[in-house]
């Protein structure tokens, strides 16, 4: 089993969830994080850092967000490593309560 990131990190990009992740599972999008699933330990340290409720156990993750599963796995094949916290994105929480984001996700890696 792995953790999955969902629609809530659309457009915030929070991080405080990577400070905690012990073997670097994230990587890093232009407007969202992923779990690279063949990193993830299952330890759950980053579960409940996430201000936005974005992170599930794989078997856990609601259905609305189930493609969520393969999407992390995708993107954590071809977006860079993120290991420390940085900043959220400029209008985080502007986002962060905003429901139906998937339509603003942004595939290309983050910087």
């Amino acid at each position: 089993m792995t953790y999955v990131v969902t629609e809530p990190c659309i457009k915030c990009r929070y991080s405080a969830c990577v400070a905690v992740c012990p073997v670097d599972a994230f990587k890093m999008g232009a407007n969202m994080l992923v779990i690279d699933p063949d990193s993830c330990i299952d330890c759950g340290a980053c579960e409940p850092e996430c201000p936005t409720t974005a992170i599930f156990e794989e078997g856990e993750v609601p259905e609305k967000w189930a493609d969520y599963t393969k999407l992390n796995a995708t993107y954590a094949e071809q977006w860079p490593d993120i290991t420390e916290q940085r900043e959220a994105l400029p209008d985080a929480e502007k986002w962060k309560d905003v429901e139906d984001k998937k339509s603003l996700f942004d595939p290309n890696p983050g910087s």
